[in-house]
């Protein structure tokens, strides 16, 4: 395998694509007309009173048969996109914008400001994907980052899709109603199901039978607002000629299934991340009881009825807990069920599952995964190979055993905001996917748990769907900042290339599991080395040039929040100076080093606070809200507002996954960071004058009590808009604390990485450190 690998960038071509008869069916139903108007009403959002010099038509005749075609040439008029779909001919204007208008459509932001004239197209210029499908969403992206979004946000999310060239989203809003509907019919009651769906910020994990009822009860105009947002949904993803991903029944079910059905057969789930038996331990029906079928049916069924279907179902019976028996019939008796349970309200369904359970390889060894992904014909399953840029299991599993999958990018978990990612295993790995021995690959995708953060990375990777070899990164990256700001800066290309070569390309062996020293709940036994997998001074260098390019930038809405994201990752790594510091006081009983550390520190976060106050991309007051705003009275909003604050910091009611999801917005920052890093500081200082050892348990009791609890019952409001100048604050905190950069610290703490990178140590699998987070 590995002479294999080495060799296969001697060619530099796509493999032939691989065909599933099986999949041919998934495809676009909305009619040519109707497609093109909705791409222009998308370029009309976008650039307003210039779209009038974009002509759009939909020919599937111009590409091969399951595979984006865009065509663009210029006229008399201006510039005509032709494409297979409106997914097709939406990617075909943002290639037009990106590469001949140098313009940029990102999460933070937009440049689309077009020269006075269209540059013209001398040649026209055809392009088709490499794949049949590219894909979009972690079933977990819709509670970490989407909870609470409205319609606006929304409508602009789908226009990004379609901009990139996205043609597979996941759909899965407005699932309770239809849940709720099935239940009930069936003899539950209300009163059953309060206490079975997730509270507004956790649907994810109770549709995934990880918890139930935590942060609930739901209210019932909460389900009923969300049914008549993914009507809208729906119908523009379906307008853009988009393939929704709807949901399917796992067989999880209400504990009350023992009252309503005594005669059903089930199974308790197992603890999950050591939530109690009040909010974990859910039902799964026995995969021989009539009545899993029977549920299986009445939801597609339902949800058809309701909004239609493209006949493709993502549903996730094991994710992250272990089946109760290790016997490949049970396994293979739990697919075949729930795919059967699909096919007979829709005999065309076809089965989307997150690859992610597989990670497990303690369980999940070669024979059970075969038992599973062969239960259902070949063909009507596609896997999401949910990381593969840093854990790429297809390799291990044959591809899948014939069924076809899907090259995805995780990346991003719980939504955390650290600078990250691996772009040299994102620039040749879907090249190596499709050139594997027997690879069955039928797409890219983009699979993070969370979103606004490293958009660099979601530019890079979603253009593999048409690339035809791997880049030239730092030719791209000079594109890109050109892209990115409408303008020529050496010292803004100078940055890029820095974080290009340090920050943004990780070995897949040495990142650590995605948390920082700032964010975690404080201990004296954090190992530093996990934050820094760069050369420090490569981050810092970007940092001086950003600062230098400012002159010339100050003006662009998509330079101001990399501003203020280079400089807030500075300060991150610049506290890990501080803590070690702080740590070895401790060691030594130096209660003035550590008082003198720990005030660094929180100085450090009250800077950080003031930093992120200057961009609105990086404020908590937004977040509690759209929380709010779903609300119809008081309670509703108290329920929703504690939602939001306990998922970015206890995530659990006392903390059972805390800081999973942490973020670094203005606000946190300073009520709930800050005052932890003083609650510790006193703690070790208490410590050392006491003669006490540190006990985790203990500490963690305290600061729970005493911080955490409190600030997320807390009912403050927020700001929503920023406060003052972050290229002026950038660079007074340049000025502050780049001079602490050139301590022998950070070579040395380099120069231990560097060390562990050599050694090319077998590291643990990315699933396995997930999972030693939770404990």
């Amino acid at each position: 395998m590995k002479q294999f690998i080495s060799c296969i960038f001697l060619i530099a071509v796509v493999s032939a694509v691989i065909e599933f008869p099986e999949l041919s069916h998934l495809k676009s139903k909305t009619s040519p007309k109707v497609q093109a108007q909705a791409v222009k009403d998308l370029i009309q959002r976008l650039i307003n009173n210039r779209s009038s010099e974009f002509e759009v038509y939909i020919d599937e005749s111009i590409g091969p048969k399951n595979r984006n075609t865009f065509q663009l040439s210029s006229t008399e008029n201006g510039i005509q996109i032709v494409g297979t779909s409106g997914v097709a001919a939406s990617l075909g204007f943002y290639y037009y914008l990106k590469y001949y208008c140098n313009g940029q459509r990102t999460w933070a932001g937009q440049q689309t400001e077009l020269p006075p004239v269209l540059p013209v197209i001398t040649t026209p210029v055809k392009v088709t994907t490499n794949d049949q499908f590219s894909y979009y969403q972690n079933v977990c992206t819709s509670s970490y980052t989407m909870a609470f979004w409205n319609w606006d946000r929304w409508e602009k999310e789908i226009d990004w899709m379609a901009l990139q060239g996205i043609n597979l989203p996941l759909a899965f809003v407005g699932q309770e109603a239809i849940f709720q509907r099935v239940f009930l019919s069936l003899g539950f009651t209300q009163a059953d199901l309060d206490v079975h769906f997730g509270g507004p910020a956790f649907l994810a994990w109770a549709r995934m039978g990880n918890i139930q009822g935590w942060g609930g009860p739901l209210p019932q105009m909460w389900i009923t607002n969300k049914l008549v947002l993914q009507h809208k949904i729906l119908a523009r993803m379906r307008s853009l000629g988009m393939i929704p991903v709807l949901p399917a029944f796992a067989g999880h079910v209400p504990k009350a299934i023992t009252r309503v059905f005594p005669n059903a057969k089930v199974t308790r789930l197992g603890d999950w991340a050591h939530f109690n038996a009040t909010y974990s331990g859910l039902y799964l029906l026995d995969f021989q009881d009539p009545l899993f079928l029977k549920i299986g049916q009445a939801f597609i069924e339902a949800q058809s009825n309701e909004y239609g279907t493209d006949h493709i179902y993502n549903t996730d019976t094991f994710n992250e807990m272990t089946p109760t028996s290790s016997d490949p019939s049970y396994i293979r008796a739990a697919g075949q069920t729930v795919f059967n349970g699909m096919l007979a309200a829709d005999p065309q369904a076809v089965w989307l599952m997150q690859g992610w359970l597989f990670g497990d390889e303690s369980y999940w060894k070669p024979e059970l995964v075969k038992a599973l992904v062969t239960s259902v014909p070949q063909g009507r399953m596609i896997i999401l190979d949910l990381a593969t840029e840093t854990n790429p299991i297809y390799q291990r599993l044959e591809s899948y055993y014939g069924q076809p999958f899907i090259w995805c990018m995780l990346h991003n978990f719980g939504g955390t905001m650290e600078l990250y990612g691996a772009v040299d295993q994102i620039n040749k790995g879907p090249f190596i996917g499709r050139q594997f021995p027997n690879s069955t690959m039928v797409g890219i995708g983009i699979t993070p748990e969370g979103i606004h953060q490293n958009e660099v990375m979601y530019e890079f990777m979603l253009e593999n769907s048409w690339q035809s070899q791997p880049r030239d990164v730092n030719d791209w990256i000079v594109k890109y900042a050109r892209q990115r700001y409408g303008a020529d800066s050496p010292s803004a290309i100078a940055a890029w290339k820095l974080l290009m070569k340090g920050i943004y390309n990780a070995p897949t062996s040495i990142r650590d599991f995605d948390h920082v020293l700032i964010t975690i709940r404080p201990t004296p036994t954090y190992d530093i080395k996990s934050d820094v997998w760069f050369d420090p001074e490569d981050l810092f260098s970007a940092w001086d040039n950003l600062l230098n390019a400012s002159f010339d930038l100050n003006g662009s809405e998509l330079f101001l929040y990399d501003i203020t994201d280079v400089t807030r990752n500075s300060l991150q790594i610049i506290a890990l100076q501080f803590y070690s510091a702080m740590v070895t006081a401790f060691q030594k009983k130096d209660i003035p080093t550590v008082k003198e550390a720990g005030q660094n520190i929180t100085n450090l976060l009250a800077d950080l606070d003031h930093l992120l106050s200057s961009n609105e991309r990086f404020l908590l007051g937004p977040w509690i809200a759209d929380a709010r705003s779903w609300a119809t009275d008081d309670n509703e909003s108290k329920l929703y507002e504690y939602n939001a604050r306990n998922q970015i910091t206890l995530w659990g009611p006392t903390g059972e996954i805390h800081d999973y999801a942490s973020k670094q917005w203005a606000g946190v920052v300073a009520d709930y960071y800050k005052p932890r890093w003083q609650f510790f500081t006193n703690w070790l200082v208490q410590l050392i004058q006491n003669g006490s050892q540190w006990d985790f348990y203990i500490f963690g009791e305290k600061i729970l009590s005493t911080v955490e609890i409190p600030w997320n019952i807390q009912r403050y409001q927020y700001p929503t808009t920023p406060t003052g100048n972050s290229i002026a604050i950038s660079k007074s905190y340049h000025d502050k604390y780049r001079p602490l950069t050139k301590d022998p610290f950070f070579r040395k703490l380099w120069g231990r990485q560097l060390k562990k990178q050599q050694l090319k140590q077998t590291p643990e699998s990315l699933y396995d450190r997930k999972m030693k987070f939770f404990q």
